[in-house]
């Protein structure tokens, strides 16, 4: 179907009186005579006016068509080609199959293949769930040809949200239908309104996991402590175990946990999980080093940061509880040297870091920043995980902006970060854009606050970077079982999916658009070409007429 976009140019085809005009006016001269008054001038100047016609003809309507070309590209035009809106998709996520929701949701996702719709795996490109792979019911439960096919599909765990907004573009005008797992940990980043075609049905998990999170075996101790995490759709917490110190090679049993072997070589001492028959929660990326020394931090801070320095420390003390390994706590207001060894620095001052300090980042330290100066006001809640978690407002903030590498770690509710992490070398800096006095916000009073910095000390990777770095981390990253709250996905943008899901899906007619513009400046371009050279022709032929 033909259709401008910017029908009023069209009131350019008025140039085309131009061409009209000027051929009326400029007729073919005629031929000279000799005459011997100038009556007979005046008399021919009367009888050009008097007889008025159209010459050159072909001429004129190519310089008519060049106009009439022009301005109808300058409405724009496109071609709009109805596609079939019986079409649908269906985007899947590999982490589903073999859960018994998705068993359960096999038949309503059957009845939508039946209407026209194509199942895909919800990663990039969107490829296309083999017919055969799908129907083949025991390959899906066991993730069998169907899960082997999902192996771009892994890469999109962790950005569900932003995955959903790349096929409402691609899809644009068809309506989908979205089965994800319900894990909080697939929906990071920000999440901007869907098109209203979109179903998403959020499946359980339904399972609790425990899993070993970090081992440490103090030097003058016969007990080794184990931290161990568990998860389930509500809430992940962590406990600390003590157990006797088996020998190297020796197995150690801990219920709820598969096998482990205690190892010792050159590096150090680490727990590997044992894979026996029938064990499905044995992984060998979850080989858990034993720390032997206490955690060195050491805060430094200026008279400016006193107030920060106290609501730190305690919150420091609070969080060593959680810690498998001794807290060694420092406070200083001398600016201490890089030769003490210390696993984080709180540097607390407007005064630059020392490029000592700077050196000590490749040896794996960790450093944590406030904001520096006055800052400039603001209100806004920080953003958290935890429903039943009181709001926290920052009422003022930095001006720095955060390298786009950083990685943000607590953001408020606009999205702006309030903690991002920059990793440098073996160690990192974290950039705190605000500050724990309360002038600045109420982060030092927030009942909160330990079990975040709990979460930095030793990280539980489940609240960590959205792109854990190394295989331990996303190993451990993918025990969290924390669902999202519908209310969260469906906040006005998108429907959530019922029993029956299919009747929510209104088939909205799609097109295809091709621009018309450049074909139709081509045309101009050879209309152009061929009036010149009729043009030339004309005037070449009334050059070479003889005079009578």
């Amino acid at each position: 179907m033909f259709t401008l976009l910017n029908p009023f140019a069209l009131l350019a085809l008025l140039g085309l009186l131009v061409p009209v005009a000027i051929h009326l006016w400029n007729r073919r001269p005629g031929r000279e005579v000799a005459v011997g008054s100038l009556r007979w001038l005046a008399a021919g100047a009367n009888r050009r006016l008097r007889n008025l016609k159209l010459e050159q003809v072909w001429l004129l309507l190519l310089r008519a068509a060049l106009l009439a070309v022009l301005a109808v590209a300058v409405a724009e035009p496109v071609w709009r080609q109805r596609q079939p809106a019986s079409r649908g998709q269906v985007l899947l996520s590999p982490e589903v199959l073999g859960t018994p929701a998705f068993t359960a949701l096999r038949p309503t996702i059957d009845s939508l293949r039946r209407r026209g719709y194509v199942v895909r795996w919800l990663a990039n490109g969107f490829s296309r769930v083999p017919s055969g792979a799908w129907r083949a019911d025991s390959a899906v439960r066991r993730g069998g040809s169907m899960a082997g096919k999902a192996t771009d599909a892994e890469q999109s765990k962790g950005f569900a949200w932003a995955r959903m907004q790349e096929a409402a573009d691609v899809f644009s005008g068809q309506p989908l239908f979205v089965v994800t797992s319900a894990a909080m940990r697939n929906f990071q980043g920000i999440h901007s309104p869907l098109p209203t075609a979109v179903t998403w049905q959020l499946l359980p998990n339904g399972v609790a996991n425990t899993w070993l999170q970090a081992a440490a075996l103090r030097a003058d101790s016969l007990q080794l402590q184990l931290q161990l995490g568990q998860s389930n759709e509500m809430q992940t917490s962590f406990r600390l175990v003590s157990v006797a110190r088996p020998q190297p090679g020796a197995e150690l049993r801990v219920t709820g946990l598969p096998a482990l072997r205690f190892e010792k070589d050159a590096t150090g001492s680490q727990l590997k999980p044992l894979r026996i028959s029938g064990d499905t929660l044995a992984n060998p990326a979850l080989t858990i080093p034993v720390r032997t020394q206490p955690l060195h931090v050491i805060i430094y801070a200026t008279a400016d940061y006193a107030a920060d320095a106290r609501y730190l420390r305690a919150a420091l003390r609070a969080a060593a509880v959680g810690l498998p390994v001794p807290l060694a706590l420092t406070t200083t207001a001398q600016i201490p040297t890089s030769t003490t060894p210390a696993d984080w620095l709180f540097w607390l001052s407007d005064a630059p870091l020392p490029a000592e300090w700077r050196t000590a980042l490749s040896k794996g330290t960790k450093i944590w920043q406030e904001a520096r100066g006055a800052g400039v006001a603001d209100t806004a809640t920080l953003a958290t995980n935890e429903a039943v978690a009181a709001a926290v407002v920052v009422f003022r903030r930095d001006k720095i902006v955060p390298l786009k590498t950083a990685l943000p770690l607590w953001t408020d509710s606009q999205g702006r970060p309030v903690l991002t992490r920059q990793a440098q070398d073996a160690g990192a800096i974290y950039q705190l854009h605000t500050r724990l006095d309360p002038a600045w916000s109420e982060l030092g009073d927030d009942p909160a606050l330990p079990a975040q910095l709990l979460a930095l000390l030793q990280p539980a990777l489940t609240d960590g970077p959205p792109a854990p770095e190394t295989a331990l981390d996303q190993a451990l990253a993918t025990q969290d079982q924390r669902v999202l709250d519908p209310a969260q996905l469906f906040n006005g943008s998108a429907s959530p999916a019922k029993t029956n899901p299919a009747p929510l899906m209104r088939l909205t007619p799609a097109f295809r658009v091709t621009d018309l513009r450049p074909w139709l400046v081509l045309a101009a371009g050879l209309l152009f070409l061929l009036e010149r050279l009729l043009a030339r022709r004309r005037e070449v032929r009334t050059l070479s007429s003889p005079l009578s």
